[in-house]
């Protein structure tokens, strides 16, 4: 089955932990031997290659860069020009990997359309569609910026990642958006990108619903009622999204599927984390939507973690394949699985630029 993943950091992990992603997961890996820098080295899970094996043949990649002032213990960039510059740099990746034909950016329906009909065909190396999204907005300096990442064809967008942001309050963070923040929104919208209502707080998530009226989605984000969490929605969000005709995509951190998680010590296999375990957070959202048209699967692999920190019967990306057996176990309907596989972001892309 066509498969749609909502949240890829590729080239985070190009030009950040120095991958070559048209090389096989396995030849990374073989690379990363006795590497210990990064926690998930010699564990990871994405490459282009895996991508088309397991007919993932589009996907909402990011560019990713966080500005951290003198009193944020998080580890960042120290202005937000040198933020900017990392996200220049990530673009200029995307773009070598569309002169190579691993890839092709989508930024219009016509564009949809025909990647989609492209990849009905049974052509043999087909590239990767990504529509291009910006995962947390400190690296705008102005709303000057943002223009030029729109021209560039940045398409969604979301105000904050982790802790305090320029424009708003991100996972753990404290306080609402403020000035900056409501302007940013007025942008967006003017621009017609997609809001990415991932990884903001509380506090900034009811005063975006009051504030913002343009389309949005949540790339990867689970259940708070399955695992207690502020980076998880609570209900009351998951029916405020379905009531904005929101799709919300399933992330695959392990910790955000398993509430008692205790980094650098669990493990998946340990506290039986699986595929299994992000189709009841699936259940969940279609339960209190009452139908399958508000998910979809947005992973997150390799943002950070790799086999480590995932479902344990994921070895790669392809592994993607297993779910849609899975669903039917579970009951759900060839459209109901398709509607979560590809469908529900389709179509909400489909709506969203015609």
């Amino acid at each position: 089955m066509f498969i749609f993943d909502a949240h890829l950091d590729l080239a985070m992990n190009a030009m950040e932990w120095n991958r070559d992603l048209t090389w096989s997961v396995e030849s990374i890996r073989t690379g990363e031997i006795g590497m210990s820098d990064k926690p998930d080295r010699n564990k990871n899970t994405v490459s282009l290659r895996a991508m088309r094996k397991g007919n993932i043949g589009l996907c909402v990649a990011t560019q990713i860069a966080r500005f951290t002032k003198k009193t944020n213990p998080l580890p960042g960039w120290k202005s937000p020009q040198q933020a900017w510059a990392q996200t220049q740099g990530q673009l200029a990746w995307y773009n070598t990997m569309e002169d190579l034909g691993e890839m092709v950016q989508i930024r219009n329906y016509e564009q949809l359309n025909a990647h989609l009909e492209l990849w009905s065909t049974f052509q043999e190396k087909k590239p990767i569609g990504y529509i291009l999204s910006l995962e947390g907005a400190d690296s705008i300096i102005t709303m000057d910026y943002l223009e030029k990442s729109y021209e560039q064809g940045l398409r969604a967008i979301g105000p904050a990642h982790y802790g305090p942001g320029t424009y708003a309050q991100g996972t753990n963070g404290t306080g609402g958006l403020g000035l900056k923040g409501k302007v940013l929104l007025r942008e967006i919208e003017h621009l017609g990108l997609i809001l990415d209502m991932s990884h903001l707080n509380d506090k900034c998530f009811w005063e975006t619903m009051r504030f913002y009226d343009g389309p949005m989605w949540a790339s990867h984000t689970n259940c708070r009622t399955l695992v207690d969490h502020n980076r998880q929605f609570s209900d009351e969000q998951i029916k405020e999204l379905i009531n904005r005709d929101a799709v919300i995509g399933m992330a695959m951190d392990a910790w955000m599927l398993a509430s008692n998680w205790i980094r650098g010590m669990s493990s998946p296999g340990g506290l039986g984390v699986t595929l299994h375990t992000v189709i009841d957070h699936i259940d969940h959202i279609c339960q209190l939507a009452g139908n399958s048209d508000h998910v979809g699967i947005g992973t997150d692999l390799d943002g950070g973690f790799g086999t480590e920190q995932c479902p344990s019967d994921i070895d790669t990306i392809s592994d993607l394949q297993k779910i849609p057996k899975m669903l039917q176990k579970r009951g759900y309907s060839t459209r109901d699985i398709e509607n979560i596989m590809h469908k529900n972001f389709v179509q909400f892309l489909q709506k969203t630029w015609k």
